[in-house]
């Protein structure tokens, strides 16, 4: 099962480097150009992720779910962010992949009013490409966070992004390079809480480069998401939201035809075991256990019933 998920400072320049490797799975090259070139293969469902361990981790669920449901999958992780990765789902690069609800309705729609889940489910279909649809979504969350160290949290009193207002000093924001224009990125805590911030873009989706970071002080906030376990241990302090800036960020596949009802209905049942508890303990046995995102989405799919 998910048993152990969403990090050391004399060595953290070897730490981090590795944990890349390891945990986010990062390549310099592009997994969408290794193998397979063009569409998918009939008959095979290419599955991406983002270059994100956690992301990486359901993403596998899927593959080995589908495996044993009789379908053939390539796997097309680490493909980096939304920019890259949906057009070419819309292309048919790549059939399937676990986005995050609130962020991938707001990059099709920045302007939008939603704000529950339901909410949001309800607006997607209206505003993804034609061919491309949504899936069930999981109860498990991994949301964006404005995240400070606790002596910045002491020292200022900030324990919310509204009392960032009262520091005076230059703020830098640690995340990957979207968050320049997203709306809960920079813009927002500008147009929402009157904060001032300039980004410092680290691509490892609030990874081990993030958390040095924030740690060593290069950057004052970072965007690290609510199911990674650094947060706790490393006493850090989540902002509070009260403007409800950032969206819900539920689990939800993205899917094109080559999906079919039977598929869907395989990957709709692992996201209804995925709970926040079982998400949060699998982030930690990647993080602080060291194991493979197989290994976990095995033991996770097992401990479900779901394969033997």
């Amino acid at each position: 099962m998910f048993t152990a998920k969403k990090g050391r400072l004399a060595v953290m320049g070897v730490v981090a480097i590795g944990a890349m490797v390891a945990l986010a799975g990062c390549s310099s090259s592009d997994p969408l150009k290794s193998g397979s070139t063009g569409t998918a293969s009939a008959g095979t469902i290419a599955i991406g992720s983002q270059a994100y361990y956690s992301n990486t981790i359901v993403a596998e669920a899927y593959a080995q779910a589908l495996e044993n449901g009789g379908f053939k999958v390539d796997r097309k992780f680490n493909i980096g962010q939304r920019s890259v990765y949906l057009p070419e789902l819309a292309s048919g690069e790549i059939d399937l992949i676990p986005d995050y609800s609130g962020n991938l309705l707001q990059f099709y729609d920045a302007n939008t009013t939603a704000t529950s889940e339901a909410d949001i489910e309800k607006a997607l279909p209206s505003v993804l490409p034609k061919g491309l649809r949504v899936l069930a979504s999981s109860a498990a969350t991994d949301q964006d966070t404005y995240t400070v160290t606790k002596a910045f949290s002491d020292k200022y009193k900030v324990t919310s992004l509204s009392d960032l207002s009262k520091v005076t000093d230059p703020l830098t924001v640690g995340a990957n390079a979207e968050f320049q224009t997203r709306p809960y990125g920079i813009p927002g805590l500008k147009s929402d809480y009157g904060v001032t911030a300039s980004l410092k873009a680290i691509a490892d989706s609030g990874g081990p480069l993030t958390v040095a970071a924030l740690k060593d002080g290069t950057v004052q906030l970072a965007d690290i998401y609510s199911a990674d376990p650094s947060i706790k241990a490393n006493d850090f302090v989540s902002l509070k939201d009260p403007k409800n800036m950032i969206l819900p960020q539920n689990i939800i596949p993205v899917a094109d035809s080559k999906v079919n009802s039977k598929a869907a209905g395989i990957i709709e049942k692992v996201n209804a075991a995925l709970t926040q508890s079982k998400l949060i303990a699998a982030n930690a046995e990647s993080v602080n256990d060291k194991k493979s995102a197989a290994v976990i989405a095995k033991a996770f799919l097992k401990d479900a019933g779901i394969v033997k």
